[in-house]
């Protein structure tokens, strides 16, 4: 098993209800992606850091293998959604991956 870990943080220019709907909306969509593609075995995006948190957003997913991860990386559902619903309001994207 395959963990792919990524840590967001939002712009600086985002106002603080545009980066809660922001939050909001990536969550579901990322979430959503599971049964969409097919490699993906589990997700959840967390959107309520701590205020001792460095960064706004992250993600825990998991795959059978470092083949998943590609497949789900190139996957066209993800790409739209990273493309709509994140990467256009990100600042900084950390990622950290590792067999479980």
């Amino acid at each position: 098993m395959l963990r792919h870990v990524i840590l967001w943080t939002l712009k600086d220019t985002l106002s603080a209800s545009e980066k809660k709907s922001t939050k909001k909306a990536a969550k579901e969509q990322l979430e959503g992606l599971l049964g969409r593609v097919p490699s993906l075995r589990g997700i959840s995006v967390n959107v309520a850091p701590l205020p001792t948190s460095n960064c706004d957003m992250m993600l825990v997913a998991s795959f059978d293998n470092a083949r998943g991860l590609e497949d789900y990386s190139k996957h066209e559902a993800h790409v739209e959604v990273a493309n709509t619903y994140v990467r256009p309001y990100v600042e900084t994207r950390v990622c950290f991956d590792y067999i479980v």
